[in-house]
């Protein structure tokens, strides 16, 4: 689905959707280009501007050698997206009064610990939704991806050691991240899943989001994970391993979805988010200088920081909010432009590094920066079609 901004007659077209009609239809292109040329089985792209969807689509197919198309209503896995889900539910409460930002871990459970002494008795809510809980970098990853249960790892991180007091350091987390989902229970005596349900996917209407594998694949449709074999992209199980922390990497979402979700986050839907929580939740919290590299599109990033479940990046003097996911067989990204009302989204089922650069493409033609070839695909020939 391409909405506003492709058929973009004057007459009809809003003068502030039309303006972006080129930069859409360039997007739009390297979608087609992308599958056409074989770089991957398939994706989807949601665009936004000024709280409408300019693009909503999906390009190639949903499992190699099988005919189903992408479309808006695919579901693909979030992985870290997810994050910028449970900021925004906690946000929520807070405003509610069901939370506290200043919310500590050991009020609703005592017996919890970290290793340096006192450390335990400081950690919060916004410790935990800007990493800083004090913690080595994806501290216990990997015995999630060995698939111990989540409730023992959070009680291993009294074993991590512990660089520095919370609050006073940044190290990216999956396990300690999650806490925030025991907050949400012990504040609502429901859970997580079902608060963010409730709070964010019913008001929003994003009819095809889910958490955890299971509705994955009872989906009407889903985009099957995909890693490199030695002919090319072949189709794998999604694991379980990540979906045992959900508020870190458990959303299941469309392409349909995920517009909504972009408008709601550029204030086109304040009776769900409110200017204030959107203000709170896209404010950077702790610098993140690991984020400043020198290669591919990342030569943009001038600054870095994490906010609330977001990024806050300089990209060349701009301020963008945005997040990254990636778990085996998926990928995904979503940036936003507060100050210009506009975001947009990438969604894909495959290995591959390719379309983080279409993001990245859109930016720059909306900051009228000169043009960056950040996918290769304008560099090789065009495919041939008949």
């Amino acid at each position: 689905m391409v909405l506003a901004a492709l058929p973009a007659p004057a007459a009809t077209a809003t003068k502030s959707a039309s303006s972006l009609t080129p930069l859409v239809r360039y997007v739009d292109d390297l979608g087609t280009q992308a599958v056409e040329r074989g770089k991957l089985p398939g994706l989807a792209i949601g665009i936004v501007y000024r709280h409408e969807v300019l693009l909503a689509r999906g390009y190639g197919v949903t499992e190699v050698g099988k005919k189903e198309a992408v479309d808006e209503h695919t579901v693909f896995r979030l992985a870290s997206l997810s994050k910028a889900f449970a900021g925004t539910v906690a946000a929520l409460l807070v405003d509610e009064g069901a939370l506290r930002w200043e919310s500590r871990v050991v009020d609703p459970f005592p017996t919890f610990q970290l290793k340096r002494a006192g450390a335990a008795e400081q950690l919060t809510l916004r410790n935990i939704l800007s990493h800083q809980v004090g913690v080595p970098f994806h501290a216990f990853d990997r015995e999630l991806e060995a698939n111990q249960p989540y409730p023992l790892l959070a009680a291993k991180l009294a074993e991590a050691p512990s660089p520095c007091e919370p609050g006073d350091c940044y190290a990216y987390q999956n396990i300690a991240f999650s806490l925030v989902g025991d907050l949400v229970f012990a504040a609502t005596g429901d859970f997580f899943t079902h608060q963010v349900e409730r709070r964010i996917f019913h008001p929003l209407e994003m009819f095809d989001a889910t958490y955890g594998r299971e509705s994955l694949e009872a989906s009407p449709k889903w985009a099957r994970p995909h890693v490199r074999g030695r002919r090319g992209w072949v189709a794998v199980k999604p694991k379980d391993n990540y979906y045992r922390v959900p508020p870190a990497a458990g959303v299941n979402a469309s392409i349909s979805d995920m517009t909504k979700w972009l408008i709601a986050q550029t204030g086109g839907k304040p009776d769900v988010l409110s200017p204030t929580l959107l203000t709170d939740l896209h404010k950077a919290r702790v610098r993140t200088p690991n984020e400043i590299r020198r290669h591919g599109w990342r030569q943009r990033i001038r600054d870095a920081h994490y906010g609330t479940g977001w990024r806050v990046l300089d990209y060349a003097g701009h301020e963008v909010v945005f997040h990254a996911g990636a778990v085996q067989g998926y990928r995904g990204m979503a940036a936003v432009v507060p100050q210009r009302q506009f975001g947009i989204v990438v969604l894909w089922h495959a290995e591959s590094a390719l379309p983080s650069g279409i993001a990245a493409s859109a930016l720059d033609r909306l900051f009228g920066f000169s043009s960056r070839d950040w996918t290769g695909l304008e560099q090789a020939p065009r495919k041939k079609t008949r």
